[in-house]
Order: structure tokens, then C-alpha cells, then sequence
């Protein structure tokens, strides 16, 4: 055994030429790849020219395809001879395991050398002669398809199909029902302006405006009603209390479908320009501020639209603007308030740059809603009054000491007085008040110094 060990390791250091007909049987290779490396190393001749080492590649002689048939089947011989000496050997060192073997595994020891090279050749595989790079654009003709199966899967809303939706509300309201009345309207959404093009794709499309208007309206009207008492949601007993619908153990079963019902109303408000379709938006989603309030991040995007149509839509939509932003912030005081409060007043000096008899109606609406938002906490308001008054007070005093044509008009221009305006107009309104009192006095001071700054003016 250790003289077949050591001809072994002999006859790998040298080369496939200098081998015997004995030693080559007798040999085993890890692969096949073994001898071919070695062929391309003999074919590799290094040759020294001018000082420099060159490599110089000479073709492979090709052998016959007879010669190498032998060959293979040498080896094979060879392999098979050397696994039969070894079961041989196992059966007189460990005659137990051999009948383990015996037993166990048949095909080990009934070792057949009779296997046709056709059946190896046919089970290896063949590289071929050139090897080809996947390109971007077989990846795109692969998702192509894939898009547009899920595009030509999804199922067009009907006239018919939305009335047999409210007919079904109207009787009983489901779980599946309302999903599938959710996903349509999510599909109605994404086809405005403001709709969510990049979302995950649901199971409708709507196609025609008659539909989609169709839809719209009955989800405005009717889906409230039937949610309601889809949670059977119980009277609170305290009117003052808002009753939540998240308290109802039906809740968790329509969650998700409520939240994306709750963002495709945003994303409706925002693409109505229509004063009259925006009143019936915002009507139905004041009935719905308690189900936006179990989603904060809603809530948020809720506010910052409402607050939008409170400084710049029409006199109707501004009063359910605020109706809406007013409810909130009672209810949530400590969350919303001060957010709402400094977004409104932004609002406000935004939209009060231009005053004209048609516009002063609008900025008198804006004051008298701001100063009803102030009065809900005091101490909330006296940290926004002091800042903004201060401010004031700073413009005011850069113009008294520059005395230049740029200061003056930091002063006198329609912003710095509406909003003088609206701090007498709240100071008044909630007098008397020991926390906002001691805002009177710089105030004045401010309106005072406004009078004498220029008097050329």
C-alpha cells in the first residue's frame, strides 16, 4: 500500500509523458481537468529573447479520435481494477462493516464495469465553443410581459357593478364587500392628477368618466353609514367625548382597508379644483375625522390639505376647512394644536399680502377663525403671540434706525398691519386673560411706534 502511495505521489510531480503503461493504469486523478492542465503547461514553452521572458503558446497537436477513446477507457479500467483491490482489502480489515455494506448498499460493492463511454459522454456536459453575455435588454423583453399581464389581469369597473356594490351595502355590508369597493375607489383616485401613480397595482381599473363619477358619489354618501354598522359602533354616552371606531373589536378585520380608503380621499381632495365636488369632499370627511384620528400620519396629511383650502378655496369650503381643523384640535389638543396653529398663521400672512374689497372679506373670515383656534389653550398661544409679536417689534425697530426706503416698506405694507391686526383682534377677543395680559402692553408699543416711524408717510 505505501509503495502504490509512493508511485502515486512520483508520478504526480512528473510528467504524463514519462509514465509507463503500468504506472498510468495505476494512477488516479482528482479530475480530468488534472491531465489537461498539464497538456497546456507541455504546450507552454518559455523562451528568453533580449533579456526578456516570453511566453510563447504553441497549438496542441490533435490526437485521433481513436487514441483517445483508448485512453478513456484505460482510465476506466484502471479506476474500476483499484476499487475492487479496495472492497477486497475492506473485507479482510473490517469484515463488519462489509456486511453492513453488504446489506445496506449493493449497488457500492455489485460494482459494474461494463457501463458504454456513450452513456458517461451523454451524462457530462459540453461547454460551448463561445459563451454569451446577458444583455439589459433581454431583461426588460422579460419584465415587459410580466407588466403587461398584470395590467391586462386587472378588472374594468362597470356602471353595473357599482350599483350592485351599493345595492349589497345597503342590505350588508361585508369584509369582502367593503375591500373590494375600497380597491375601486383607489382605482378611480389614481387616474386624477393627484393620484398615486407609483403605488402597488390593486385588481380594478376605471375607464370611464360616467363610472368613476358614479363611484365617487357612492362612497361620499353611503359608505360611512355601512361601515358604521359594519363595527357596531355604540353611542358614546358622553356627547362631548368622540368616539373612536378603533374601540370596536371588528376593527382590526378593516384597518388596512379603511387606511387606504382614508389616503385616497387626500389624494382626491387635492386634485379637485371644483368648489361644489370639494364641499362634498370635505363634508363627508368631516363625518370621518374619528376614523382619521386612529392614524396619526393621515391625520397629518389631513390637516396640511385642510389648512390649504382654509386660506385659499371658497367661502363655503373654507368654513368646513376650519370645522375640520377645529375638531381635531379639540379632541387632540396635545398633539395637533400647536402645529395647527403655527401652519395657520403662516397661511394667513401668506394670503393677506394682496388686500382688495374682494380679498378683505376672506382675511377678515381667516382672523376671526385664527383668533377662535387661539383661545383653545392659552398657554399654547401665549409662546406663538410672544414670538410673532416680537417680530413685529423687530422690523419695526430696523426701520426707525436705518430710516431707509427698504426698512420703511418691511413696515408699512399689508402683511405688517393685518397681523397687527390680528393680535388686537385676539388680545380682545380673549380679554381678560391673566396668561395672554402681558402681551397688551409691547403690543401697543408696536402699533404706537408703527404710527410715528415715518411721518411723511
Amino acid at each position: 500500500m505505501c509503495s502504490l502511495g509512493s508511485s502515486m505521489a512520483a508520478s504526480s510531480k512528473r510528467k504524463l509523458a514519462q509514465l509507463s503503461v503500468e504506472e498510468f493504469l495505476t494512477s488516479t486523478f482528482d479530475t480530468d481537468s488534472n491531465s489537461s492542465l498539464e497538456d497546456d503547461d507541455s504546450a507552454v514553452t518559455h523562451v528568453k529573447k533580449g533579456g526578456k521572458r516570453e511566453i510563447q503558446v504553441g497549438k496542441r497537436k490533435e490526437e485521433p479520435e481513436l487514441e483517445r477513446q483508448g485512453k478513456k477507457k484505460a482510465k476506466r479500467k484502471g479506476s474500476v481494477q483499484e476499487h475492487k483491490e479496495q472492497l477486497s482489502r475492506l473485507k479482510e480489515k473490517d469484515p463488519e462493516f462489509f456486511e453492513f455494506l453488504e446489506k445496506n448498499d449493493q449497488k457500492l460493492l455489485n460494482f459494474d464495469d461494463t457501463d458504454s463511454s456513450e452513456d458517461e459522454e451523454n451524462a457530462l456536459h459540453t461547454l460551448p465553443e463561445e459563451l454569451e453575455l446577458a444583455s439589459d435588454d433581454d431583461d426588460d423583453d422579460e419584465e415587459q410581459p410580466t407588466k403587461r399581464s398584470k395590467a391586462g389581469d386587472l378588472i374594468t369597473v362597470t356602471a353595473r357593478m357599482v350599483e350592485n356594490w351599493k345595492a349589497a351595502a345597503e342590505d350588508k355590508l361585508t369584509f369582502r364587500l367593503l375591500h373590494d369597493i375600497v380597491m375601486a375607489f383607489k382605482a378611480a383616485v389614481s387616474t386624477t392628477k393627484g393620484g398615486d401613480a407609483g403605488g402597488e397595482p390593486g385588481k380594478y381599473k376605471v375607464e370611464d368618466s360616467l363610472v368613476f363619477n358614479s363611484l365617487v358619489s357612492f362612497c361620499i354618501r353611503d359608505l360611512l353609514l355601512a361601515m358604521q354598522k359594519l363595527l357596531q359602533l355604540k353611542p358614546a354616552g358622553d356627547r362631548k367625548k368622540l368616539l373612536l371606531p378603533s374601540s370596536s373589536p371588528r376593527w382590526p378585520k378593516i384597518r388596512q382597508d379603511v387606511s387606504t380608503y382614508l389616503t385616497s380621499l387626500i389624494q382626491l381632495l387635492a386634485s379637485l379644483t371644483e368648489a361644489t365636488v370639494v364641499h362634498a369632499v370635505l363634508q363627508h370627511v368631516l363625518h370621518l375625522v374619528s376614523y382619521y384620528m386612529c392614524f396619526p400620519k393621515h391625520c397629518r396629511l389631513l390637516l396640511k390639505q385642510t389648512i390649504n383650502q382654509w386660506s385659499t378655496g371658497e367661502e363655503t369650503v373654507r368654513v368646513l376647512a376650519f370645522l375640520i381643523l377645529n375638531k381635531i384640535c379639540r379632541h387632540k389638543q396635545d398633539v395637533y394644536l400647536n402645529l395647527v396653529l403655527k401652519q395657520m398663521y403662516v397661511a394667513y400672512v401668506k394670503n393677506c399680502k394682496f388686500t382688495s374689497p374682494n380679498v378683505l372679506p376672506l382675511i377678515n373670515f381667516m382672523q376671526r377663525t385664527l383668533t377662535e383656534m387661539y383661545a383653545l389653550d392659552s398657554l399654547v398661544t401665549y409662546q406663538h403671540a410672544f414670538i410673532y409679536i416680537r417680530q413685529l417689534a423687530v422690523h419695526l425697530r430696523n426701520a426707525m434706525t436705518m430710516k431707509k426706503k427698504e426698512t420703511y416698506q418691511s413696515v408699512y405694507n399689508w402683511q405688517f398691519i393685518h397681523c397687527l391686526y390680528l393680535w388686537c383682534r385676539m388680545l380682545s377677543t380673549v380679554y381678560p386673560n391673566e396668561v395672554l395680559e402681558p402681551l397688551i402692553y409691547p403690543l401697543t408699543q408696536v402699533a404706537i411706534g408703527c404710527i410715528k416711524c415715518c411721518q411723511t408717510c
